[in-house]
Formats: structure tokens, C-alpha cells, sequence
């Protein structure tokens, strides 16, 4: 087989998987659409608390404090891991202690997300006495999130070219100047898809959530932040993808049909978070060009 040929023959089996996964979710979309389609479209299913019935169950209290967990999830996760990748890629060396790090870091992209839950449990909910609360919940994803993007961080950085640096410094810049007129304006688009793609991981994540004490069934919300930030983080809370796991266990096909509706709420939610990330790593690619 000549080497064209083969060219054509591994062209024809990527295409085949590419649209072979596509048609797949996109079979996926579709299905949950048609099974929640009345209440997709019901705006009292957006407004409403759940409930024993069915038809007047709704995902108010699910959404709102998805919302608050996922932005102290992204805060603690941006603080603690962007900088993380800095001081890794750019100052750490590369020396042992920086190659056993890195290893580390990879490793636990891939653990498990329970493994978080049970680390949460043990630590903010026993030794910080934090409880089954917002925080904690925050927390625990933004630990789910950190080596994501430590890792997306430190590769935006490596792509930078050594050349950059070289000026930067030829011309007096400090590590200080280097970093965040130069390196950090310039991987800021790969970044921020790292952020987004972790978010929507985590934000689908039910297994470390019910470790730490999640509830299934919430007929209130947490207060503003604006009025009570304290009482706020303090608070019980569930989430969107737990509340389609407390309506899929149930055994009325209503239930179900509830569940389909929010599950396709959180797939949009999902893209919305992906096409974001992609519209601004387009823009900032279009901006920093070397």
C-alpha cells in the first residue's frame, strides 16, 4: 500500500469516527428534547420548587445554587491554579522535585471524581467544620477543576515562543513585566478554554456531591449574597445534575420526563460554556499574534 492510499484509508476512518460521535450525542440531544419537550417550554418547570407531583416539580432551587457552586468552584480553582502553572512552567525548574510534581499533577486530571468527595468529606466537612454547605461544595469541584487547569495553564505557556522571553528580557523586563505584559496576555485564549472545560466537567459531577452530603430534594433557596454572603456559602444546597438523578430513581414516567428536560438544560448550558471558550480564544489569538 503506497502511502497516498494510506493517507486516504486513515482520512476516511477519522471521518467515519468523527461523525460516528457527533450522531451519537447528537442522538442523545435529540431524545432528551422529545421526552422534556412540555417541560422545556413550561416556564413554571424554571420557576417552581420540586415536588411529590410531577407536573408541579421544577428546577428552581437546583439551578440557582448550581450557579452559586460553579462560581466559587471557577473562583478558588482561577486563584489557586493559574498561578500554580506559572510558577510551574516558567520559575519551577527542572530539576526532580518539578518532574515529581508535574507527575503528580497529571495523575490526578485523571482520578476518579469520588476520590474528591471522600478528600472533601474528610477535610472541610470533618477537620474544617465547614459542613454540607455551598462552600463546601465550591471547594470540592474547584479541586476537581485545579489540575485541569494547571495543566492547560502550564501547555498555553509552553507554546509561547522562547523568542518572546528572550526580548522581554533584553530589553530590562522583570519576571514580574514578562508574565503579565507578555506571557499571560498572549495564553490568556488557552486558558480560558482550560477554565471552560473544566467547568463543564464539573458542573455534570454528582459523585463527589452526594459524598459530602448533597441534598435531593430543596424547597428554598440560600439568601442573596448581597444580603447575607455568610448565611449564603453556609447553606444546604443540590445541583441540576442531582436533581435529574432524585427524578430518574423514581419509578412515575412523569418524573422521568422531568429529568429528560433538565438533562437537556444542562447539555445546553454545556455548549453555551464550550462556545464561549471557543469565541474567546478565537479572539484573543486574533489580538495577540506572534
Amino acid at each position: 500500500m503506497d502511502y497516498k492510499k494510506a493517507e486516504r484509508v486513515f482520512s476516511a476512518i477519522g471521518i467515519f469516527c468523527v461523525w460516528f460521535v457527533l450522531i451519537f450525542l447528537f442522538s442523545i440531544a435529540v431524545k432528551l428534547f422529545i421526552d422534556g419537550f412540555h417541560r422545556i417550554f413550561d416556564p413554571k418547570f424554571y420557576i417552581s420548587y420540586p415536588s411529590r407531583f410531577p407536573e408541579e416539580a421544577g428546577i428552581l432551587s437546583a439551578w440557582v445554587d448550581t450557579i452559586y457552586i460553579m462560581l466559587g468552584a471557577i473562583f478558588w480553582s482561577v486563584v489557586l491554579g493559574i498561578p500554580a502553572g506559572i510558577y510551574l512552567e516558567e520559575f519551577g525548574g527542572k530539576g526532580k522535585i518539578a518532574r515529581l510534581i508535574e507527575a503528580n499533577i497529571t495523575n490526578l486530571s485523571a482520578v476518579p471524581s469520588i476520590v474528591y468527595g471522600l478528600l472533601a468529606l474528610g477535610i472541610f466537612v470533618y477537620r474544617f467544620k465547614f459542613g454540607e454547605s455551598i462552600l463546601t461544595a465550591g471547594l470540592t469541584l474547584g479541586l476537581l477543576m485545579l489540575p485541569v487547569i494547571v495543566v492547560t495553564t502550564r501547555e498555553s505557556l509552553r507554546r509561547i515562543p522562547r523568542a518572546i522571553r528572550e526580548g522581554a528580557y533584553a530589553l530590562g523586563a522583570t519576571n514580574y513585566e514578562l508574565v503579565f505584559h507578555h506571557l499571560l496576555p498572549y495564553s490568556l485564549g488557552g486558558i480560558l478554554t482550560g477554565v471552560i472545560i473544566a467547568t463543564s466537567r464539573a458542573i455534570g459531577e454528582t459523585a463527589p456531591l452526594l459524598t459530602i452530603g448533597a441534598l435531593t430534594f430543596i424547597a428554598f433557596l440560600p439568601p442573596p449574597p448581597w444580603e447575607s454572603f455568610i448565611e449564603m456559602l453556609k447553606s444546604p444546597f443540590t445541583m441540576l445534575a442531582i436533581q435529574m438523578f432524585n427524578w430518574v430513581s423514581r419509578p412515575q414516567e412523569a418524573f422521568h420526563k422531568n429529568a429528560a428536560a433538565a438533562g437537556f438544560i444542562l447539555l445546553v448550558l454545556c455548549l453555551l460554556l464550550n462556545s464561549i471558550s471557543y469565541y474567546l480564544r478565537y479572539k484573543m489569538r486574533k489580538k495577540y499574534q506572534w
